[in-house]
């Protein structure tokens, strides 16, 4: 239990980053991160369906059932461009985190 509360403490200081999932889109579509540091991205699904947040290049994947909020945890990422979209609706749900 000792080893568990650094880590919370430690996931509790990240810096965090909202995007919100509305009409099948993310907003804002771009986001800026630090580069070399963990972050934690904070999705608000205001849609009725689910969606699947999902990043080949940052190796995340995650459901978000309509109307609910996920905590997704990323990083260190070097600096560059790293898309993701919803894959329940790819059409349309299309972002980019942007590490500098």
């Amino acid at each position: 239990m000792m080893l568990a509360v650094p880590f919370l403490a430690q996931a509790e200081q990240m810096p965090e980053f909202h995007i919100i999932i509305k009409n099948h889109k993310f907003q804002p579509a771009e986001v800026v991160v630090p580069a070399n540091t963990k972050v934690k991205l904070i999705v608000e699904n205001q849609d009725a369906t689910p969606e699947e947040f999902e990043s080949h290049e940052m190796h995340r994947e995650k459901i978000i059932a309509g109307n609910k909020t996920a905590k997704i945890l990323i990083g260190p990422l070097k600096p560059g461009k790293y898309p993701f979209f919803g894959e329940f609706n790819q059409d349309t749900a299309q972002g980019m985190v942007i590490a500098e």
